[in-house]
């Protein structure tokens, strides 16, 4: 009884150390990162590249491991300037899973570096993989509350709602987003 007993609370205790660490790897994320993303879409017979992305993990305040957030790929020399997707993320066992709400697609970041200023890794999108670097830009703990972050949610919703001719989201079929191994360094 005494040995069934130790291992029932070793295993509680790895279920403990497991979520502070996820809940500590998803305050880290949170905030705006903006990088390279080697990845690129494909609309109307043509191949576009990503020049830079940007995305940002806002926090759910009642499940620390989760939240939601934006996914903006900015491109050059395509039809349109981005291509923006609302996303839901959650972090489980170390390993962070992005769902991707209008496209209906997940990816995962199982292999990775993270501190306050750099995140850089691989994602995982089924065979696919690639290797992306991304920076913090702000983050909304910081002293001044509308340093960067709100000031990012309005740039990003002033674009979103300029010309329909040159918005990603006016179009009738949305360019379809995926790994270019082709651009991998």
């Amino acid at each position: 009884m005494k040995k069934m007993f130790t291992m029932l609370m070793m295993a509680m205790m790895a279920i403990t150390f497991t979520s502070c660490e996820d809940e500590m790897i998803a305050d880290t994320l949170e905030g705006t990162w903006s990088g390279n993303m080697y990845i690129s879409s494909y609309w109307d017979g043509q191949i576009y590249d990503v020049t830079r992305t940007e995305i940002t993990f806002d926090i759910d305040p009642f499940c620390f491991k989760s939240g939601s957030g934006y996914w903006v790929d900015y491109y050059h020399n395509a039809p349109w300037e981005y291509v923006a997707n609302h996303i839901d993320w959650n972090v489980n066992n170390g390993v962070i899973h992005i769902y991707f709400i209008e496209d209906g697609d997940w990816i995962e970041i199982s292999d990775y570096r993270l501190n306050s200023n750099r995140f850089y890794g691989t994602i995982y999108d089924g065979d696919n993989t690639v290797d992306f670097e991304l920076y913090c830009t702000s983050r909304p703990h910081y002293d001044n509350y509308y340093w960067g972050y709100e000031g990012w949610y309005d740039e990003y919703y002033w674009a979103r709602t300029r010309s329909a001719e040159n918005d990603s989201t006016a179009t009738v079929e949305k360019p379809k987003r995926f790994i270019n191994k082709e651009l991998k360094k």
